[in-house]
Parts: structure tokens; C-alpha cells; sequence
């Protein structure tokens, strides 16, 4: 998919919404643990009550890999029934030395053909231009993490004063594109997401943390938001589990419905 693609669905959904699928076994409703292909099952229903108001969906390649060759099964599966004008991210968090990148790239952007693949940037260019080769694929390289122990590296400081991730950003940014390079920006970062968009005015960056982890939406908007929207904002908890009974896809649905509305008022006051 191309940035014009993508943003051609932003603007035609009023959203920026991504769908994170973690199919965990033990949160899927009961009545579908029965079925021959549980994870499936939730997957495909969350997808079809929610393909209206996402413009992206991130299935968590751990969640299928602990199921083994199975698990592998249920992702093709998965991937085959995300509409082909949605954007699709394996969040894989891959990143090795090159010829094993290589054969990563092309298993997710060949054999599977997913839109994008999350990849870990420490051992640097080797490990991140394999998947820049391929045409209307993405990288989506991690810049500014979520998690509590993003604090052990990414705000390290050079004899410079710069943190690391802002070392990552500028130096990555000679690899890929705005047309090819996508960033992982996390939204309880807050304020720092401002200052991530001066050092990538162009890129999209994904956005995890909102909701459950309790990032602003309203804020990623203020201070990341670019001429082409340039944000794809991710909720996983927050919908796939907003109920636990056979009305989980129905509950998934009002839950992007709502996410979709806040993000159709944010584009209409920043684009």
C-alpha cells in the first residue's frame, strides 16, 4: 500500500484508528473455545464489526507463533479476510544481521504479504534495509516505546545531550523514506511526541498506548499530527476484549465506533 492509499482511506473513514489483534486463548469468549479455530473465529468477527471505522489492523505475531505451525495456519487466515484496502501490520518486532532480515522480509512481505512488519533498529542499517527493498512496503521502525522499560536505553543521553531515540530518528531516516519508513511512538510519552514530529516531519508514526495504557488521544493528535494526518493510532485491549460474551464483536464495534468519532473531530480541527 502507498502513503496516498493510506491516507486516501484516512480521509475517507474520518479515522486513524488501528485495530491491534492479540488473540489470547485464555481472554477469547468461552463459547468459541469449542470451535476448530478459536483465535480465527474472534479475529474474523472483530474484523467484520470493525472494518468500517479502522483504517489498519496489527495482529501480534506472538500470539499466533505460541500455537505453533497452527498458529502460523490461523495468521495466513487472519490476513486473508483484512479487506485489501486496510492497512496490514505484522507486529513481529523482527531485526537481525542482513540475510536473515532478508529471508524475514520476504516471509511477511512475500509468502504472507503483509503491508508492513515492526523491526528493532539496535544493530542498525544491516538489520533494517532488507525490508526497505520491497516496493509499497513498509518498515515501522521502533523509535519511542510504551513500555516502563523503554526508560532503560531510548532516553539515554550522548556527550551530546541527545537521547538515543532521537539518534535512531535522525540516522534512519538516511535508510528509508517517508514513503517507506513508519515509527512506533508511544502515546503515554505525551509531550514527547512533539518533539519526535520535529525530527520526522513527514513520517506516519503507530501509536500504541492509548486506552488501556492510558495515553491521551487528543494529545497524540495535538503534538503528532502532520499535513497527511500522519498517525495511525492503535487500541488492542481497548476493543477486542470490550466483552468477554458472544456479544464481544458487537461490543469491539460500539468501542471503534466511539474511537472513530473522537479521531473524526481531531482531523477536522488539525487538517
Amino acid at each position: 500500500m502507498t502513503r496516498a492509499e493510506l491516507f486516501s482511506q484516512i480521509q475517507k473513514k474520518s479515522s486513524f484508528l488501528c485495530v491491534g489483534l492479540d488473540p489470547d486463548l485464555a481472554k477469547i469468549p468461552a463459547h468459541l473455545k469449542s470451535e476448530l479455530d478459536p483465535i480465527f473465529s474472534f479475529c474474523r468477527q472483530i474484523i467484520e464489526e470493525t472494518a468500517d471505522f479502522a483504517v489498519a489492523y496489527k495482529p501480534n505475531i506472538a500470539f499466533f507463533e505460541a500455537l505453533g505451525p497452527k498458529g502460523w495456519e490461523s495468521l495466513q487466515k487472519v490476513l486473508d479476510v483484512i479487506p485489501k484496502d486496510i492497512f496490514s501490520i505484522a507486529d513481529a518486532k523482527r531485526g537481525d544481521i542482513g540475510n536473515t532480515s532478508s529471508l524475514y522480509a520476504k516471509a511477511f512481505f512475500e509468502a504472507m504479504d503483509f503491508d508492513s512488519i515492526t523491526v528493532a533498529p539496535y544493530m542498525g542499517k544491516d538489520s533494517v534495509s532488507p525490508f526497505l527493498e520491497f516496493e509499497n512496503k513498509w518498515v515501522i521502525l521502533l523509535a519511542l516505546t510504551s513500555n516502563v522499560g523503554s526508560l532503560d536505553f531510548q532516553l539515554i543521553k550522548d556527550e551530546t545531550g541527545k537521547p538515543l531515540y532521537q539518534s535512531v530518528l535522525e540516522k534512519s531516516q538516511e535508510w528509508g523514506s517517508p514513503e517507506n519508513l513508519m515509527y512506533v511512538v508511544g502515546a503515554t510519552r505525551g509531550e514527547l511526541i512533539g518533539e519526535v514530529r520535529k525530527l520526522a516531519p513527514e513520517h506516519f508514526f503507530l501509536v500504541p498506548g492509548v486506552g488501556a495504557q492510558g495515553g491521551s488521544l487528543a494529545d497524540v493528535a495535538k503534538f503528532g499530527m502532520n499535513s497527511t494526518c500522519g498517525l495511525l493510532v492503535n487500541s488492542s485491549r481497548g476493543i477486542i476484549y470490550a466483552s468477554s460474551g458472544k456479544d464481544f464483536a458487537q461490543a469491539a464495534r460500539k468501542e471503534a465506533k466511539i474511537l472513530q468519532a473522537e479521531m473524526k473531530g481531531l482531523l477536522e480541527i488539525y487538517l
